[in-house]
This record gives C-alpha cells, structure tokens and sequence, in this order.
C-alpha cells in the first residue's frame, strides 16, 4: 500500500514539473525521485504543502567524482500523516555548486545545510547562517570531497596532543 501511495506522489511530481523531473530510480526498496537543481526549492515546497511531508529528517550530500554534476544532494522527507517515506535528489556542479536553501520550508535543514558546505563546498543561497559548522572559518579545504588527501593537508589544524608521554 505505501508503495503504492508512493509511485503516486512521484507521477504526481512528474506531472506537474515535467521535463524537470530526470528520473527515479528504486534503492533498498526506496524510490528516489532525481529532480533538476533549477526546481528542487519547487518540489520540494511542492511535497510539504501538497502532500504533507512535514518532516526533513536528512539532507545527505556525497561526491560522484564525475566530470558533468559532480555533486549530488538527497532529501530525506517523511510524511508523519500518512508514515510514507520520500526521497528527492538532485545534482550540482564541481565549478560552483550552489543550491537554494530549503530553509524557509523547513528550519531543520539550517544544520545539514551548514554540513554539506563544510565537508563538500555546496553552496545554499539564501542560507540564514552560512558559517561552518565543524571547521574553522578560514579552513580552505572540504574534507569528503574526493580529491582530499587521506592523510589531511599537513599544517593545514593543529591537532590537539593524544599522546600522555609527549608534552
């Protein structure tokens, strides 16, 4: 029945944005729904006020490592009403990727925004509070960014002492 309920709502998104919507795919029983970056602040509102995803449980970010959209932005919504679980992904570029925040749909997302520029560089435009989150404000680098060294930039923090017998 909830798989039902879901391929619904997804021909529902598909419906009303068109083109924009780039296609779905099925994950651990989950459907996804890929969306363009263009309309993802639209959807998503779209699934809030239409069909009750009150909830963001997560905003999850990863680095594809590719040449076209490297960047690529899951949101994790829940619909508390009706116990459904919903997926929407878009993608962004390595040259500048940004995003709107979802921020004004729901406060939630204010600290996953703020992670997914800290450790990938992902821009959210509008953001409340753009400062990082983990890292220093003048740290240059984005940790889970593919190309980011195993071993951390040498110099780059000065990590704390964990040895007892070195001072």
């Amino acid at each position: 029945m909830a798989k039902e309920q879901i391929l619904k709502i997804s021909e529902a998104v598909a419906a009303k944005f068109g083109d924009q919507v780039l296609g779905t795919q099925e994950h651990a029983g989950d459907l996804i729904v890929l969306v363009d970056r263009s309309v993802i602040h639209d959807v998503l509102k779209y699934l809030k006020t239409e069909h009750h995803f009150i909830y963001l449980s997560d905003i999850v970010a990863a680095d594809r490592f590719t040449e076209e959209d490297r960047f690529e932005v899951i949101y994790n919504l829940i619909s508390l009403r009706d116990q459904l679980r919903f997926f929407v992904k878009t993608r962004c570029p390595e040259i500048d990727p940004k995003l709107p925040t979802v921020t004004d749909i729901w406060h939630g997302a204010n600290w996953n925004e703020r992670e997914a520029y800290d450790m990938f560089g992902i821009e959210f435009e509008n953001h409340p509070d753009p400062r990082r989150i983990f890292l220093p404000e003048d740290f240059k680098y984005h940790p889970l960014r593919k190309e980011f060294p195993l071993i951390g930039v040498p110099g780059s923090l000065e990590l704390p002492n964990t040895n007892p017998d070195i001072e």
